[in-house]
């Protein structure tokens, strides 16, 4: 649910008001829906140097040829494009001109899966006359942060400045890395609790499944997962495993406190964003800040804070899966079909949540602090993360057999597994993949993941 026009001006009333924009995004399970997001990195073809801005091979061309070719609208800060819209889908740019489709709320993965490919074949399409590639991994596996350009979008130009202040990783995060992330419902307050928990305590399973990014400058850097490692030193303040989730009492009210102790970015005045970094979002709501002196927060300014914490699990009006690396397309679908196979199948959560009921607060940070220089192989109890991804497997592909939504071919959403299950019995993710890669038929070059890999 978005909010009313008429609310987006109107000053906070109170904490309650919070809470309440959060549950409004209860929604009956045949409302239920599954948006996909994804980054991928350009880069020009010949030089394999990551587009700028501005410029004939440039993203603002990008862009403008997408919209004026397949119907997007052009959304501008200023003169300046920054994004297209269609429908419910939107394209956006991260900061370093990664090119991120968030996808419109479908109904099965087999929606979600045809969204990704006409998006792929509609960017490539252009991309090709420009001389432009797109690569799916977690982290640029090639050139310096210094080497990365910055795109003219005024939020970024706040958080450039701040980053270096509160962790030495946070301007990689921005320029460097790419996710794919999928956004889910939730029926009632108890439902999200559920569906929280079990996201977060597997989240690390994500990670591993997923893990993509073992270069760094033309180099393995020791990790299976280097973007997941990334937010371990980008801003504690807004990061992390939220330990209060698994606590008594968690539920909209305690996230809103969470979310209110987050320091601030921003606020949009007038269309141009005010640097507010490191200030307390309360005392905006109490009309308290020295920089907007009698300027009481509104609930645009609220859903615009929900946006600047970055957990490993994030609670908007719906729940985000936030722990994987970017990948090929195959991933772009598994990755959805994954969760939604946990989460949307009342057998599957209770399993789900059964396998992941007594870990501790102590093995869940291990987990997460483990697996993106290990991944598959760290160890657990007594086996491994292995072992965890594939029971977790076991009980998506049994809650996507029960959906029973099926193909024109008859098939479930099942079949955007198989990408995954080849990982885990292979025990080799994607990264050891490219590794192996590297040290053999590449020669010691990261230059082949460009050509091999790219969409």
């Amino acid at each position: 649910m978005s909010i009313p026009s008429a609310a987006k001006s109107t000053p906070i009333g109170g904490r309650q008001q919070l809470a309440d924009y959060l549950a409004a995004g209860e929604k009956p399970r045949e409302a239920w829906r599954i948006g996909t997001e994804h980054e991928k990195f350009g880069f020009l073809t010949d030089s394999l140097r990551p587009p700028t801005f501005e410029g004939d091979r440039g993203i603002r061309v990008l862009l403008e040829t997408l919209a004026s070719r397949y119907g997007w609208q052009i959304a501008r800060e200023g003169d300046i494009p920054v994004a297209l819209t269609r429908g419910m889908a939107n394209i956006t740019l991260e900061p370093a001109g990664q090119l991120e489709l968030s996808g419109a709320p479908l109904e099965t993965v087999h929606d979600t899966c045809r969204e990704v490919n006409s998006h792929l074949d509609e960017v490539r399409s252009v991309a090709d006359t420009l001389g432009i590639g797109f690569l799916g991994m977690g982290f640029q596996p090639k050139w310096p942060r210094d080497e990365m350009p910055w795109m003219p979008k005024g939020r970024y130009k706040i958080m450039h400045e701040y980053m270096p202040k509160v962790g030495s990783l946070g301007l990689d995060m921005m320029t460097r890395t790419c996710t794919v992330q999928v956004n889910l419902d939730f029926g009632s307050q108890a439902d999200m609790i559920k569906k929280f928990r079990v996201s977060l305590a597997l989240q690390p399973i994500a990670t591993a499944l997923f893990a993509d990014s073992p270069f760094t400058e033309g180099r393995p850097n020791g990790y299976q997962s280097y973007r997941s490692h990334i937010w371990t030193d980008t801003d504690n303040d807004r990061t992390g495993m939220l330990d209060f989730v698994f606590e008594d009492g968690f539920g909209y009210e305690r996230y809103v406190d969470y979310i209110l102790d987050v320091p601030m970015y921003f606020s949009l005045q007038n269309g141009k964003y005010l640097d507010l970094a490191g200030q307390d979002f309360k005392q905006f709501m109490a009309g308290n800040l020295a920089a907007l002196p009698g300027t009481r927060a509104t609930m645009k300014d609220w859903a615009d804070h929900l946006t600047t914490a970055f957990p490993e699990v994030r609670l908007k009006q719906y729940l985000e899966m936030r722990g994987a690396d970017g990948g090929p397309w195959n991933r772009l679908c598994a990755l959805p079909a994954f969760w939604v196979g946990l989460l949307y199948d009342d057998e599957a959560l209770d399993a789900a949540w059964d396998l992941v009921k007594d870990f501790s607060l102590t093995e869940r940070h291990a987990l997460r602090d483990g697996v993106p220089k290990h991944a598959l192989k760290l160890p657990f109890r007594n086996g491994t993360v292995r072992d965890l991804a594939e029971q977790a497997l076991k009980i998506a592909a049994h809650g996507l057999q029960r959906r029973a939504r099926l193909n024109p071919n008859g098939a479930d959403e099942r079949i955007f597994l198989e990408p995954l299950l080849e990982i885990v019995q292979a025990n080799q993710t994607p990264a050891d993949r490219k590794l192996e890669l590297f040290h053999g038929p590449w020669n010691g070059s990261v230059d082949p993941v460009f050509r091999e890999f790219a969409y």
